[in-house]
């Protein structure tokens, strides 16, 4: 499909998540990596390691920016305090766009430290979109949202998640981080169909795609960032890919984290469909 304003990265590749138990490796070693994306909140500061660390990952890297307190869906309104210290690092990373999730957690001021599933209302949908305009705005910087994990849902709701999906983007004029994981997680604890999903999101919005790996507690399946991805994720990633073409992809390892030769090989398996007219990629090469 050719680029637009929200999928106009197409060679990005295939990115990692920037951890702190790589950190030394990626600085003495200086592996060949696409890009990185970090969580803007462990680099909201003024001063410390972490700066100094992703300073010098931006000397030799591409950097995308990605939040986990935003908290679009929640009634109050935009911490300035946060937003003030989020742009000054979009300033810093120069990153090209910045996302977070379609989610609430918060109330009040009181922090719940967690990513919960909207009640898939229009009411919802035009409160979360206005914050979301509000926040790019600000920020001068595209905003992608995110479509959480859930093991929950709202009796109240009017309409699919991915219709709430849809409606949300539309009405905030933004982009799509598109998790395959997390729809796979939700469609196994909700009874859906995931390529349905798949197919009924705008694929013009899709900037950025997650692939990780899950895990099966009793009845329910967690998204827990802690193992390779399985092969049913793969499959929704071929077909996101086919509908988006080639998209920034980021492999998320955010717990019994191994290697980083074992992280960034897990993630080159995604070249299978961003690129698979070419030979195999390669592992990391090292300096």
């Amino acid at each position: 499909m050719p680029a637009n304003r929200f999928n106009a990265f197409t060679d990005y590749g295939v990115g990692i998540g920037l951890r702190v138990p790589h950190y030394r490796h990626i600085l003495e070693k200086k592996p060949v990596v696409d890009w990185f994306e970090i969580i803007s909140e462990n680099y909201m500061v003024d001063a410390g390691r972490p700066l100094t660390v992703l300073d010098s990952i931006l000397d030799q890297y591409r950097v995308v920016q990605h939040g986990v307190s935003m908290y679009f869906g929640s009634a109050e309104p935009h911490s300035r305090e946060h937003l003030r210290r989020l742009k000054a690092l979009v300033r810093r990373t120069n990153t090209p766009w910045l996302s977070d999730h379609l989610c609430w957690g918060s109330v009040d001021g009181t922090y719940t430290h967690d990513l919960l599933p909207m009640p898939y209302t229009f009411e919802a949908a035009h409160l979360t979109a206005e914050k979301i305009r509000q926040a790019q705005d600000f920020l001068e910087v595209p905003i992608a949202v995110e479509n959480v994990s859930s093991y929950a849902e709202f009796h109240v709701s009017q309409m699919t998640e991915w219709e709430f999906l849809n409606e949300v983007v539309e009405q905030a004029d933004c982009g799509i981080l598109l998790d395959v994981n997390n729809i796979y997680v939700s469609s196994q604890n909700h009874n859906f169909d995931p390529h349905t999903y798949v197919d009924s999101v705008p694929a013009e919005r899709v900037a950025q795609i997650h692939i990780a790996g899950h895990s099966k507690f009793e009845k329910y399946i967690l998204d827990t960032h802690d193992h390779p991805v399985l092969d049913p994720v793969w499959g929704l990633y071929a077909r996101a890919i086919e509908r988006c073409g080639p998209t920034a992809t980021l492999l998320e390892w955010d717990d019994s984290i191994p290697s980083f030769e074992e992280v960034h090989a897990e993630a080159l398996k995604a070249n299978r469909y961003l690129n698979p007219q070419a030979e195999a990629a390669p592992l990391a090469v090292t300096a």
